[in-house]
């Protein structure tokens, strides 16, 4: 058994090995009480295309998340007001800003990540990874620069809202909507100060300089908060390992040499950084030869897409249809993105400087999205 897939049993131990039996299934099944399966990739960059498949409605993620975030966030909007927001905020996570802010957020955390690889000590790389990622949303949302401990702590609480999704939640109860209220309310406040101090050197900021409202500020922080940060945090320590575990992780080997980009994607793929993705049906269609009705929802499994295309290996090309699909496709493809591409960059190029080698690690359960509780390195 693999790594990766130990850490999908260890966060799914039943819901991973039902997924996986589905994509022996045929590219398109229905399930009773999950709703159509989509397995296929093609199939999946269809639906996430056609507008009949929407992201608001029964099933969708706008059921989920709309009770939390409001009505007005990328993640549960559909048609003109989608697009008018996402034209908002697209100058924010333009390759170039985001460079720049993760060049400066990350600089000294990568500093002393280098020394202490130098130094031959044995770095727990999700902490770290924990650190980084929690200090580039402080910045989003508007906190600045913040304390090490204040940056986990952040991380925390996000990863504790995310956990209370399963493959089979349609809806959050009365009493995790309190709860995660609590936590994307102090997000929200934070943004919402940021916000009306107009200062355009935050992200805040800038989002009034460019016509957004507080509260699209408030839910777009809400929601960066909870998509971005577990994504490239759980990413990385992944992708080094997946490296190491194949023979690719060191400074003479071709990934240090040029084709990181590469081998993110190709990583990305393995560890499908979102397994399923949600529509809800708003008119009669077909999902491949599964004819589907209003209400219906569409569960896209992503992962079993993904994983159709092989064992990792850097070196192969994506066909189409697969490219970057665990980041979603046409008007919902992610906005952030350039921003966790950026973090990722900048991480692993770090990491890929030092001859390292994987020495312990520990699968984590009961987490929405595999990962290692941690993942250990050392100079080799």
């Amino acid at each position: 058994m693999s790594h990766e897939t130990r850490l999908y049993l260890a966060a799914h131990p039943f819901a991973y090995p039902l997924v996986r039996l589905l994509a022996r299934m045929g590219p398109v099944v229905r399930v009773p009480g999950l709703g159509v399966v989509v397995n296929d990739a093609a199939t999946a960059r269809r639906v996430l295309m056609d507008p009949r498949f929407r992201k608001d409605g029964p099933g969708s993620p706008g059921e989920l998340w709309t009770p939390v975030l409001g009505p007005s966030v990328l993640l549960n909007m559909e048609g003109a007001a989608h697009a008018a927001l996402r034209a908002k905020l697209a100058p924010l996570f333009t390759p170039s800003q985001v460079s720049a802010l993760v060049a400066d957020v990350l600089d000294r955390p990568l500093r002393e990540l280098s020394a202490r690889l130098d130094g031959g000590e044995r770095v727990d790389l999700v902490d770290a990874m924990r650190l980084m990622a929690g200090s580039v949303i402080c910045r989003v949302i508007g906190l600045g620069e913040v304390p090490a401990e204040r940056a986990r702590a952040l991380f925390a609480e996000g990863e504790r809202v995310a956990a209370m999704v399963s493959l089979r939640t349609r809806r959050l109860s009365a009493r995790q909507v309190v709860a995660a209220r609590e936590v994307l309310d102090r997000i929200g406040d934070i943004a919402s100060a940021a916000y009306l101090a107009e200062d355009p050197s935050t992200v805040m900021g800038r989002m009034r300089s460019l016509g957004l409202s507080e509260a699209e500020a408030r839910g777009a922080a809400g929601a960066f908060f909870l998509t971005g940060t577990e994504t490239v945090a759980t990413f990385v320590p992944r992708l080094v390992a997946l490296l190491h575990d194949h023979g690719h992780l060191g400074r003479d080997r071709p990934v240090a040499g040029g084709d990181l980009d590469r081998a993110i994607e190709e990583a990305m793929r393995v560890t499908t950084p979102t397994p399923v993705m949600l529509r809800s049906v708003a008119e009669p269609a077909t999902v491949g030869r599964v004819a589907v009705r209003p209400g219906d929802r569409v569960l896209v499994a992503t992962h079993n897409c993904a994983r159709a295309h092989g064992p990792f290996d850097p070196s192969r090309p994506h066909p189409p249809e697969l490219r970057r699909l665990w980041f979603g496709a046409g008007p919902h493809f992610c906005i952030g993105y350039p921003l966790a591409l950026a973090e990722i960059r900048a991480v692993a190029a770090t990491l890929l400087q030092h001859d390292l080698r994987v020495v312990g690690r520990r699968a984590a359960r009961g987490v929405l999205i595999p990962t290692y509780a941690h993942l250990w390195v050392r100079k080799a």
